[in-house]
Parts: C-alpha cells; structure tokens; sequence
C-alpha cells in the first residue's frame, strides 16, 4: 500500500529541487530522512518534511503500523514546474530585463519494499 505527499507552489527553481530529488529516489526512508536533515541545500528542509509527511500518510492508510518495521522506501519522487512570477529588473538605457521567480510542485511516493517473486522462485 503505497502514500503519497505533495508539495505545491514552492518557491525554489525546479532543476535546484530535482538535484536533491535525485539523490533520495529509491533508498530507504530513515536514510533519506538522514540524509536531507544534514544536506547543506536549503531545499532540503521542505523535501524532509514532505517526506515525513508521506511516512506519516503510509501509517494513517496502514491503521497504526510502524513504517521503521515496514523498511518503507522512496518509490517515486518527481519535481514540476510551478507557476512563475515575472518581474523588471532596471537595464541601461532605459529598457527593463525580465526575470521569472520560479516555483515547483514535488510528488513523493512512499511504499514498502517488495522483493522480486521471479527472483525468489528462479532459487
């Protein structure tokens, strides 16, 4: 039974958000959680509390169950586009250049580790 967690409207560019999105699809939760507590990058903080937001919703839909016993992984994470801000910024000679405040909408789903029943008969 997978979970999931959204962010929406973050106001960070999209590609800063999927270099840390990157590095935490897949692995474990606890070591995700670790790993995004001690990330230099400020958008660390908002992408470790969704994450554990979505470990939270994974133990409401599974009525109590503890996600450390359920080894509990990254399944997917993906980063949109959100919606931009344009703003002038004064340039010589009178013209004025444009520049876009972008924002992101992260998607993080959560799910237990399933191990390959092909494999598992195959042995």
């Amino acid at each position: 039974m997978e979970a999931v967690a959204k962010l929406r409207n973050y106001p960070t560019s999209p590609r800063k958000m999927r270099l840390l999105a990157d590095e935490i699809r897949g692995i474990n939760v606890e070591k995700a959680l670790a790993l995004l507590e001690h990330h230099p990058q400020h958008s660390s903080t908002p992408l470790h509390k969704l994450l554990w937001s979505a470990v939270k919703n994974w133990e409401q839909k599974n009525e109590g169950k503890s996600a450390a016993d359920a080894s509990l992984v990254v399944k997917t994470i993906f980063v949109d586009g959100g919606r931009v801000l344009k703003r002038m910024r004064p340039a010589p000679q009178g013209r004025g250049y444009r520049v876009r405040k972008r924002s992101n909408h992260v998607t993080i789903i959560v799910d237990t580790k399933v191990v390959a029943e092909s494999k598992v008969k195959e042995n």
